[in-house]
């Protein structure tokens, strides 16, 4: 398959060049929203729905909750829509859940809380559940370690890092007996209010087995973002080649031959050639799913990447033409967004651009959107 399909592919599945009603369907359309920053979540869907506001995000995630937030792959917190949180629980987020608990629970050890790391963590849990049993609302973070003097610590076993109540709420979290419900703050910030899992859903999902939920993550983003390679899809689930290997075979996928040789996959019945030939451009917030959903990226980076992708590989805003990443976005001190382009464009596909900056800054009335993740091309005078 030509890079010039694969970036048709992308143009049509994520929503780009063919936009969306609603903040559910814009997060269906990428399998999940990265969520690490909170404006990244409605940034990527002010992206790719046809007309949105912070309200409208705000009710999905808070109000119908049909968009849930959930640590799971690579130690990451995503958006995810509530029917997919029964494969991601037994999978992607059980494989972090028990790699965070064997660290914890040594570092207990370690730090003196406790002769049995597993035991306190336990009783930790356990603490918390029962702090929040009788609260439906949830609570905040420094509300539960005022409440639960077990978690009330600070540990400190390595040089440079430190961890707190936040660890063990966030072990709660992969393993879907909490979740960071209502925010207190503005769209912008994370001030969750923690909340039992079974508060929050008014029905659970039923869980399925670890083969069954990496199954259907794999194939999820085998429709998003395929075709792919084992080394993308390994990257993005945060697993191994073996539970990639089981995955593409239970779907039967497909192998195609990629420009400059790779193997990549398919689902069966999406084998058909999908082309998209109109003109379009769009800005994408830092750690937008589409910049970060494979690790193979020279198809749509070219050049770029080491411009737009910090040194521990995070991805700066991002520009793009016809399936391209041409350059990033920035604001100035009034909040108008600006361009930064590193490739050369012709005169339409600037148009296109300029119109997309100014639509942005509308939309951010303002509003200056900060970020930690600032690529070398953000910060180019």
């Amino acid at each position: 398959m030509s890079d010039d399909e694969r970036r048709a592919r992308l143009a049509v599945r994520h929503a780009l060049a063919v936009k969306v009603d609603s903040p559910e369907a814009a997060t269906e359309a990428m399998t999940v929203l990265h969520a690490t920053e909170p404006p990244t979540v409605y940034l990527s869907c002010w992206a790719r729905v046809r007309s949105l506001s912070v309200a409208d995000v705000d009710r999905a995630l808070y109000v119908d909750r049909t968009l849930v937030k959930q640590l799971a792959m690579r130690r990451t917190l995503f958006v995810f829509p509530v029917g997919l949180l029964a494969a991601a629980w037994p999978s992607a987020s059980a494989r972090v859940a028990a790699t965070e608990r064997t660290r914890m629970a040594q570092d207990a050890v370690t730090a003196g809380l406790a002769e049995d790391g597993h035991e306190w963590l336990d009783q930790a849990r356990t603490a918390v559940i029962e702090a929040l049993a009788a609260v439906p609302d949830g609570r905040s973070a420094l509300e539960l370690r005022r409440s639960v003097p077990l978690i009330d610590v600070k540990v400190a076993v390595r040089a440079g890092e430190m961890w707190t109540a936040g660890r063990v709420l966030t072990h709660l979290g992969l393993t879907g007996d909490l979740v960071r419900g209502l925010n207190t703050g503005g769209w912008h910030v994370s001030r969750p209010q923690w909340t039992l899992m079974r508060h929050w859903l008014a029905d659970l999902p039923a869980l399925l087995t670890a083969e069954e939920g990496y199954r259907e993550l794999v194939r999820r983003w085998l429709f998003t973002f395929g075709p792919g390679t084992e080394d993308d899809i390994v990257w993005w689930l945060g697993s191994t080649k073996a539970v990639v290997r089981t995955a593409l075979k239970s779907l039967d996928a497909e192998p195609v031959t990629l420009d400059g040789g790779a193997t990549g996959w398919l689902l069966p019945d999406d084998l058909d050639e999908v082309t998209f030939d109109q003109p379009w451009a769009a800005l994408l917030p830092v750690l937008d799913p589409t910049v970060m959903g494979w690790k193979g990226r020279d198809f749509y980076l070219g050049p770029h990447r080491e411009q737009l992708f910090d040194t521990r590989g995070n991805a700066g805003t991002t520009a793009w033409l016809n399936g391209r990443a041409v350059g990033c976005w920035v604001q100035d001190p009034s909040g108008a967004v600006h361009l930064k382009l590193l490739s050369e464009v012709d005169d339409h596909g600037r148009t296109l651009l300029e119109a997309e900056a100014e639509r942005l800054t509308a939309w951010l009335d303002g509003f200056r959107v900060g970020s930690v993740y600032s690529s070398p091309a953000m910060k180019r005078p």
